[in-house]
């Protein structure tokens, strides 16, 4: 352990030995198919970097290099995030905090959604932080990709610190809201749900590179970017920018709309990355792993309709759960055509919040709660893709 009064070494001490050399981790007996990590060995006077030579999973060149770039929408979608940077202290919560101490503020009900969904959420962008730190990133193997998922993981921990600074702006009980998915059934059935994913492409012997493993890889980004991003907050988003469109919590909107704009981000660019996956190995797609995926897909809708009853017992806020039923079927059925599968659910086709579609696809700036979440940019013009 550095003690701060420890003489400092001179020039008649040894010098340090050199680093000991690690060998790198083990690989399938084809190492020719499986994919780099970016800490080979530096061979002196190899080839410069072709376009041809990259791949998004199972590439051998060197991943040190970002340029040429092969997947120009990575890079692009890495600097529309860029240009959407925020922090949560930028948003005022005086008048959430005035509307939360008033003990006619809200009802009952209304405190339980709010605090349900921060609850999840809270557990929700760190179980994706995880996914992302610990298991996605050392299996794709292109940097500008790469280049991507650093950001979002930066994100995450926006997101994070964003709910924090929700807990602690209303006086939560920060034990009882972050702790929720241990002790709220609903919540910890999603992140349960999950979990199993990020711990399977956590594995320290995992190695794609194989059509089963790359099967599992594919797989568990489905989970995570079509399901947990792209099913999983859905319902708490409807709740919370609900409360926005009433002129309530409209701090706690406003931050809940910056997230939503990051997180459909997130899973445009996971939806991008496995379609870009099934352009270069079309031999994964078989219909036994697509329905697989739907089989997925269908488990992760119904927890989430389970989780709506349980957050929404009666109708508050224009809502009832049984909404919740239609769009969430409508939700699912777009996630799957989104990535080449069949509607899970032929007869969901309406919407019934059509203003979350105004939000979500929206490509001009717009002033949707009149409050200054369209108008904030950094860098750049605002982007909702």
């Amino acid at each position: 352990m550095l003690n701060w009064d420890d003489t400092p070494k001179t020039a008649t001490q040894p010098a340090p030995s050199a680093p000991t050399k690690v060998a790198p981790p083990p690989m399938h007996a084809d190492s020719t198919v499986a994919g780099a990590t970016g800490l080979e060995d530096l061979e002196m006077g190899a080839n410069r970097i072709r376009v041809d030579d990259k791949k998004i999973i199972n590439c051998r060149a060197d991943l040190n290099q970002l340029v040429p770039f092969k997947y120009k929408w990575a890079w692009d979608k890495y600097l529309d995030a860029c240009n959407n940077h925020w922090m949560p202290q930028e948003v005022g919560m005086s008048a959430d905090i005035a509307m939360w101490q008033d003990p006619q503020g809200l009802t009952e009900d209304e405190r339980t959604i709010i605090k349900r969904s921060l609850g999840f959420f809270s557990t929700a962008d760190s179980l994706v932080a995880n996914n992302l730190v610990l298991a996605v990133y050392r299996h794709i193997t292109n940097p500008e990709c790469r280049q991507y998922i650093l950001r979002q993981a930066f994100e995450e921990a926006i997101h994070t610190h964003a709910y924090q600074y929700i807990i602690e702006s209303l006086g939560l009980d920060e034990a009882e809201v972050f702790n929720m998915y241990r002790e709220v059934p609903s919540i910890h059935d999603k992140a349960a749900w999950a979990l199993p994913y990020t711990q399977s492409l956590g594995d320290p012997m995992f190695q794609t590179g194989t059509p089963e493993d790359d099967q599992r890889l594919l797989r568990d980004m489905i989970a995570f970017y079509v399901v947990f991003e792209g099913i999983f907050f859905y319902v708490g988003f409807v709740q919370l920018l609900s409360f926005g469109r009433r002129n309530k919590m409209m701090g706690t909107s406003e931050q809940i709309q910056y997230i939503m704009r990051d997180e459909a981000m997130h899973m445009n660019f996971g939806i991008d990355v496995i379609n870009q996956i099934k352009i270069e190995n079309p031999h994964l797609w078989t219909a036994e792993f697509q329905q697989q995926a739907l089989d997925m897909i269908k488990e992760a809708t119904e927890l989430e309709i389970r989780y709506a009853h349980d957050t929404m017992p009666r109708g508050v806020l224009g809502l009832n759960a049984s909404m919740f039923n239609e769009y969430m079927k409508f939700i699912a059925n777009r996630r799957c055509s989104q990535i080449g599968l069949k509607p899970l659910y032929p007869g969901a086709t309406e919407n019934p919040f059509p203003w979350m579609s105004e939000v979500l696809d929206l490509k001009k700036e717009k002033n949707f709660f009149e409050t200054r979440v369209t108008e904030y940019q950094t860098g750049g013009a605002l982007s909702w893709d």
